[in-house]
């Protein structure tokens, strides 16, 4: 998927929880087969060029595609899994291979981790009285610096969209322009697949994304404009300074 994943498990580590670090690792490089975009032999790929049929692809693939599509809707078509022409699901399936792998170490016993695809976590709490997560986003506009600490005390997710590695990458789907309204946005919310579909959908949208992100349900939000000033969701303060 062109990005690194990482886990850290906090829980003593029985060979349950070893066997489902093991299984996830194997499910993420399915996932990278079945949808890389980097891949000409992924069924994504493939799909893309017409070569198969939807029936054709893994099951996984029509559960993505559904997925993709609620977050259409939900963002008034911010969203797209078209976004350059071509098939491109990327922005909503990574978080839905880290969440996917988060719920395997779940099952297995695990409570007290950290899935990290790329930047955007999802995270599991025992309860209130362990050990918070401790967040830091990344200032976009200063190499080194955080712009602020995510304090995280119950399962959540955390994603964030920005052109400080890739420029700007992420394009308006309404006219294909690239959107340049922000340095980045990050989105919380309590489950990554559509915490990370939610981020990318509000960078897209630009300057309505503060009041689109406050009418959501769950989430909240954090973005540094390009000028270095910041807005934040009126909720945002239950997690950051």
């Amino acid at each position: 998927m062109g990005t690194v994943f990482s886990f850290d498990v906090r829980d003593r580590p029985t060979p349950a929880i070893r066997r489902a670090l093991a299984e996830a690792v194997r499910l993420l490089h399915r996932v990278d087969a079945v949808f890389s975009t980097y891949r000409p032999d992924s069924h994504v790929s493939r799909l893309d060029r017409g070569e198969i049929r939807l029936g054709d692809c893994p099951p996984e693939v029509h559960e993505v595609l559904s997925l993709c599509a609620r977050a259409v809707h939900d963002s008034e078509g911010y969203f797209s899994i078209t976004p350059a022409g071509t098939l491109d699901p990327s922005g909503l399936v990574k978080g839905w291979a880290a969440e996917a792998a988060s719920e395997l170490l779940y099952e297995a016993g695990a409570r007290h981790t950290c899935v990290n695809g790329g930047g955007d976590l999802q995270l599991r709490v025992p309860g209130p009285r362990s050990a918070p997560w401790r967040i830091g986003i990344a200032h976009p506009l200063h190499p080194g610096r955080l712009a602020t600490v995510v304090t995280v005390r119950e399962d959540l997710a955390v994603a964030t969209s920005g052109t400080a590695e890739r420029g700007a990458h992420i394009l308006d789907p309404h006219d294909g322009a690239p959107v340049t309204a922000f340095a980045s946005l990050t989105v919380i919310g309590p489950r990554l697949t559509m915490t990370d579909a939610y981020a990318t959908a509000a960078f897209a949208r630009g300057h309505g994304a503060r009041e689109w992100l406050e009418a959501l349900d769950g989430y909240e939000g954090l973005a540094i404009l390009p000028d270095g000033r910041q807005w934040r969701t009126s909720g945002f303060g239950r997690y950051g300074s």
